[in-house]
């Protein structure tokens, strides 16, 4: 499941913000789509009662009404599901013309001392881990109320838990093993519960080894998206803030660079430095570490002459390595300026970590926002464009 980091960041502070001597607030989350719309289950708004929203539950079509129906859960203090039905292009009851062609359930959550689902997001993000949430939204369960939340990290001992607890926390599980956001209903004893299970991913943490012009927007790319920066070189020189505003600057000593980095599970690396004997001391020591994508900036004869080398000094390459090593960097755009390469990077690597493959959507069958697709948006890719160059030749 991706999560719009930028976006959670900022109801957290939007959240922060917020007077609860003299505001009110609730918070919005689209936990079921059937069919198309614009944004996918896990979209969430913080509302407060003077009709301010930060994020958001669509392109801008329902917003409105969920504020109207955000006021009435924040004056009962109950959380309460909601359904929009976009199927038809010219809905009436909202007054505007949709188009989505899709069913969306929102669970609206009042935010008070007794259900604050915000400080929850909050947690998750301070622990930086892989983490997956299971969220109530309908129930005839006397131990599942609607908005009840269900966590699990590495850090939690969540103990002896009821058989449906067990259940979703097993489900749980799951989730984070295939990266999926999904909805499922449980039924013991002639009664059910429906939950939204999500995974949250930590932000990915770039490591951007060269401090040149060109990766000046590999680094501001990357932040926009809220991902975590570190820039090294063993030049000092080439690491000024003034150029990398937000970002973490390292010297980087060739002879040293396991010792001034810490691979984490959703690491990348990204290898500009434009001196090649650098960026191959680089890789020879980044690869018996985890880091999981490895990207080689320059023509492909640079990095296939650099595997080489490795290979001859007996550093045999596994098919994880081949795997994980982006020779050359990025996704075929055309780009050509340092900040159409600096794009292609940056979508290569969010298309890794989303076990996409960056193929076309207009290729895709089925909603853009289904994660079961990878494979088949690749195989039509591939296979329109062999058929092109077949009848060219």
């Amino acid at each position: 499941m991706d999560i719009d980091l930028i976006e959670l960041n900022n109801i957290i502070k939007a959240y922060q913000q917020t007077d609860f001597a003299s505001r009110k607030a609730a918070l919005a989350t689209v936990v079921k789509v059937t069919g198309s719309s614009y944004r996918s289950p896990g979209a969430r708004m913080y509302i407060t009662d003077d009709g301010r929203w930060v994020g958001s539950i669509s392109g801008g079509c329902l917003e409105g009404d969920a504020l109207r129906k955000a006021r009435e859960i924040m004056a009962s203090g109950i959380s309460k599901m909601i359904t929009y039905d976009t199927m038809e292009d010219d809905n009436s009851s909202l007054g505007v013309g949709l188009g989505c062609n899709g069913i969306i359930h929102i669970l609206l959550e009042p935010i008070n001392e007794l259900n604050d689902p915000i400080k929850l997001l909050q947690s998750i993000q301070v622990l930086e881990q892989e983490s997956a949430m299971a969220t109530v939204y309908e129930s005839t369960m006397d131990e599942l109320a609607v908005g009840e939340k269900i966590l699990w990290n590495e850090q939690l001992d969540l103990g002896q838990k009821s058989t449906c607890k067990q259940l979703i926390i097993d489900d749980l599980l799951k989730g984070i093993k295939n990266n999926g956001a999904r909805t499922k209903t449980y039924s013991i004893k002639n009664k059910s519960c429906s939950v939204f299970l999500e995974v949250f991913q930590p932000p990915i943490d770039l490591l951007i080894f060269g401090g040149g012009f060109d990766s000046q927007p590999v680094a501001k790319f990357a932040q926009q998206l809220g991902w975590k920066v570190t820039v090294l070189d063993e030049c000092v020189a080439h690491l000024l803030p003034i150029n990398f505003p937000d970002a973490q600057l390292s010297g980087c000593q060739r002879n040293d660079v396991t010792s001034n980095i810490v691979v984490k599970p959703f690491s990348a690396a990204v290898l500009m430095s434009h001196n090649y004997y650098y960026d191959l001391e680089v890789l020879r020591q980044l690869l018996p570490t985890e880091i999981k994508y490895i990207g080689i900036l320059g023509p492909k004869k640079k990095g296939d002459k650099m595997l080489d080398e490795l290979e001859s000094n007996k550093i045999k390459l596994t098919k994880w390595d081949k795997h994980r090593i982006h020779n050359p960097i990025g996704i075929d755009i055309g780009a050509e300026s340092p900040e159409e390469i600096a794009f292609s990077i940056i979508a290569e690597i969010k298309a890794k970590f989303s076990g996409r493959s960056a193929g076309f959507l207009k290729y895709k069958a089925g909603p853009i926002h289904d994660k079961g697709q990878t494979e088949e948006v690749f195989k039509q890719v591939y296979i329109s464009d062999t058929l092109k160059r077949s009848k060219r030749v």
